[in-house]
């Protein structure tokens, strides 16, 4: 079986695994919490400590299974059916995940109006006691706990089954798939826009920074149009150099609208769209310093309010720069760049780190390594494992709990 799986689930919640083999055979372990695995009432409560095969799952090819503290959603799809995705749950209904007032120990239809003929799920998430489904006719679908208004309703009203949540408005004149709903961990939940052709950290930044609030440097072409471009973004692309931008400037000054527009696409994303243009700057564009090194230099030079985040830890606060951050965590991602435009410059706390796990944790965010002098206990890698699933930090590779195990493994 091993050798034929296709597909590996888990979700929010860190104490089970969902594998998926070539013939759509599904196994299990973990911690099964209220029967939340979907191996039928006799195993709920029990710990699953070898991979068991789940005998009754729907029909259809599964999309996509999340398991929850209590509950787990699964979503599967069948061309022959309409709609053709379908949603399943299976745990217990008092924790407010199932969609539906009954427990089930195996995975059994969600059945509501608002899952209509015409629309299909695009994705689900699910965490400790919430659930968030998008799909593709625009609805923001949700129920569970809600008691810190994690699910968006404009109240603290638990949801059994599922309701039809208000979206903001969108920021982007783009399709549906091109949003995100993200359940956080415990008590949050975002919105946020991330089309599917992000490939690189470059076009994730080019994206975000094309939001005229960033927009601070201007260029005029030869024709008098007006371009507006981020310094940050120009300094990490024309060697961190003053006089590079004014040559850019003069470059910019002589050229039509399009052929402006092709030469900032070259210097945003690194790559030769035309190489006639690209003979005339590429004498200023950088594009060897890795990103973390000159980001880090950057932030250290920069006062600008918008370029921090605060971190309180213990009564004390900590600035870490918001692109950094984007680069390094799923969770300051959909924060930072939510349609809902939410100001708040804090998160608390981190107090459950120890002083040495966050001078580790503080080194990695701008550096992706561990310190040469630094000894990691057990105590060390209990307590970043913590943190790591609490604020996703999972998005580098490899990432912080990678190396703190090959370090805490070679230390021994």
């Amino acid at each position: 079986m091993m050798k034929n799986v296709s597909k590996i689930f888990s979700g929010n919640c860190s104490t089970c695994a969902f594998l998926l083999n070539s013939n759509q055979e599904l196994f299990v372990c973990g911690g099964n919490f209220s029967g939340r695995l979907g191996l039928g009432e006799s195993r709920k409560e029990e710990r699953i400590q070898k991979l068991t095969k789940i005998e009754n799952i729907p029909k259809g090819k599964i999309i996509d299974i999340q398991c929850g503290n209590f509950h787990s959603l699964m979503l599967i799809e069948n061309e022959n059916q309409n709609p053709k995705r379908k949603l399943y749950s299976c745990g217990d209904y008092h924790w407010n995940g199932l969609g539906k007032d009954e427990n089930t120990y195996e995975f059994t239809e969600i059945k509501s109006f608002l899952f209509e003929d015409d629309d299909n799920i695009l994705e689900i998430s699910v965490t400790y006691k919430h659930n968030l489904i998008l799909t593709s006719n625009g609805k923001l679908i949700g129920f569970g706990l809600n008691d810190c208004g994690q699910l968006g309703t404009g109240d603290t009203n638990d949801q059994l089954i599922p309701i039809q949540i208000e979206l903001p408005k969108l920021r982007f004149n783009e399709n549906i798939s091109n949003y995100h709903a993200l359940c956080g961990a415990f008590y949050k939940s975002f919105f946020y826009y991330s089309p599917s052709y992000f490939s690189n950290l470059e076009e994730d930044l080019i994206k975000l920074f094309e939001r005229k609030e960033f927009c601070d440097i201007s260029f005029k072409t030869k024709n008098g149009e007006i371009i507006k471009a981020h310094k940050l973004i120009l300094k990490y692309r024309l060697n961190q150099n003053q006089n590079q931008i004014e040559k850019l400037q003069e470059i910019i000054s002589n050229k039509s609208i399009k052929e402006s527009n092709q030469i900032f696409e070259m210097i945003y994303s690194n790559r030769i769209i035309n190489p006639k243009l690209y003979s005339e700057i590429k004498e200023i564009i950088n594009s060897n310093e890795k990103i973390e090194e000159t980001m880090k230099r950057i932030y250290e030079n920069e006062n600008e309010n918008e370029k921090d985040f605060i971190i309180e830890r213990k009564e004390k606060q900590y600035k870490f720069p918001k692109l950094i951050l984007i680069m390094r965590s799923e969770l300051y991602r959909g924060m930072f760049l939510s349609v809902t435009e939410d100001k708040s410059n804090k998160v608390t706390d981190y107090s459950e780190l120890s002083n040495k796990s966050f001078q580790i944790f503080e080194y990695w965010i701008y550096s992706n390594q561990i310190k040469n002098e630094i000894e990691i206990t057990q105590e060390i890698i209990d307590e970043i494992e913590i943190g790591i699933d609490y604020f996703q930090l999972n998005q580098t590779n490899p990432n912080l709990f990678d190396l703190l195990i090959k370090k805490f493994n070679n230390q021994n």
